[in-house]
């Protein structure tokens, strides 16, 4: 990429670094849930359309964005919901919508992309731009199997190239980005188990089937006996976020609810999970006489850095941050549906530091979430740049 165009991202997102920042705080006060993006998608389109992109409304919420022609095609990609969670951070620009929240950092990589696209429609305008790039600003991440799928479905990703994105990192240092070639993240999906039996009263669990015992053996022999049931390579975890069951002291309930997520490192694991886990629920029960219902529903595959993408973004953010802003990082179980744009073109996600230096670590999906908005600007470079770098190298 010449040089001349790696000043001019600089220069460009700098000068609207207190735009991106206010677009940030904009959409955290006014955050929207999954499908529901239109205000959102509306801000977003008017932006970018006035920088000169051109703007293509998804069926439901969302956007795709082109700038320039000829040449390849490099996508970018950031996503606009946010989550059912009450905003306790008490900041000035704290969500006025009642239990829904910026809790993952939606809104920042919202706001970056725009600072992307603000800054490439320059760089285009010079001339410097030796290709296409296109913005995907993507619905419902957060709901399983994911929005990404509907994208694909409409030709988001046609004719595509290579694709990029970032995702915050509350553990991770303001000015620094994680990368790693291969999976980064993993798979998910998500389980519901329903136990029914006749009920009674707990002096005569004999005459009965005793289902809150039923349902506790599920509850802890799940995970076990998957874990040996798959390769235990494939870190393969079992997470109860719901357990329901009765109302009373000395009733045994007739029916019973379980709620979690089955998530895995390794996609041949995860092919095998969906047939596999409703058959061990059974298993487990049986003994107890209760009848369980099983609720498997696919969730989305790990994300897995191409490499040649995974050094672009690399490289990328070396001339944004220099060598040291760029460190390695781990595979995480968290699920992304990123991972369904790499099942059809080479990309890279990499991880942004959104921590202030010093200051305290967060975690992703808490009403707490804080993040340094100095990662804003960073995150709009890095992206700008990546785009431009690809169509350079390739």
């Amino acid at each position: 990429m010449p040089p001349e165009a790696t000043a001019l991202i600089e220069s460009v997102v700098d000068k609207y670094d207190a735009e991106l920042v206010d677009l940030r705080r904009d959409l955290h006060v006014h955050p929207e849930l999954s499908w529901g993006e239109t205000r959102t998608t509306a801000l977003v389109a008017a932006r970018i359309e006035q920088a000169g992109w051109r703007v293509s409304r998804q069926p439901d919420t969302g956007l795709v964005a082109e700038l320039g022609s000829g040449g390849l095609l490099v996508a970018l990609r950031a996503d606009l919901d946010a989550l059912p969670i009450q905003d306790t951070t008490g900041d000035e620009w704290t969500s006025v919508v009642p239990g829904v929240a910026h809790a993952c950092g939606h809104d920042l990589h919202t706001s970056s992309l725009v600072g992307a696209a603000l800054a490439l429609a320059e760089v285009h305008a010079a001339g410097l731009l030796p290709g296409r790039v296109r913005l995907l600003f993507q619905p419902a991440e957060e709901v399983m199997p994911g929005g990404a799928l509907s994208m694909l479905a409409s030709g988001a990703l046609d004719g595509v190239h290579r694709l990029f994105g970032l995702h915050c990192d509350p553990s991770l240092d303001v000015g620094l980005v994680g990368l790693r070639e291969g999976p980064i993240t993993g798979a998910a999906d998500h389980l519901d188990v329903t136990l029914t039996g006749s009920g009674g009263h707990t002096s005569r669990p004999h005459l009965t089937e005793d289902l809150t015992y039923a349902l506790a053996k599920v509850v802890t022999e799940l995970p076990a006996v998957l874990s040996r049931r798959l390769d235990p390579r494939s870190g393969v975890s079992v997470v109860w976020g719901i357990v329901s069951s009765g109302s009373a002291h000395n009733v045994i309930p007739m029916t019973g609810h379980l709620g979690g997520t089955v998530r895995m490192l390794d996609a041949g694991a995860w092919a095998q999970a969906e047939q596999l886990v409703p058959t061990l629920v059974e298993q487990i029960v049986a003994p107890y006489g209760v009848h369980a219902k099983v609720g498997y529903r696919r969730g989305v595959p790990p994300v897995v850095n191409h490499p040649a993408a995974t050094h672009e973004l690399g490289a990328a953010a070396g001339q944004v941050l220099g060598v040291r802003g760029l460190v390695p990082t781990q595979q995480s179980l968290g699920g992304e549906d990123f991972g369904w744009y790499l099942d059809r073109v080479p990309g890279a996600m990499a991880r942004l530091g959104t921590r202030t230096p010093g200051g305290p670590t967060y975690d992703l999906h808490q009403g707490n979430l804080r993040v340094d908005e100095r990662a804003v600007a960073i995150g709009a470079k890095v992206l700008a740049t990546v785009a431009a770098e690809a169509l350079s190298v390739s």
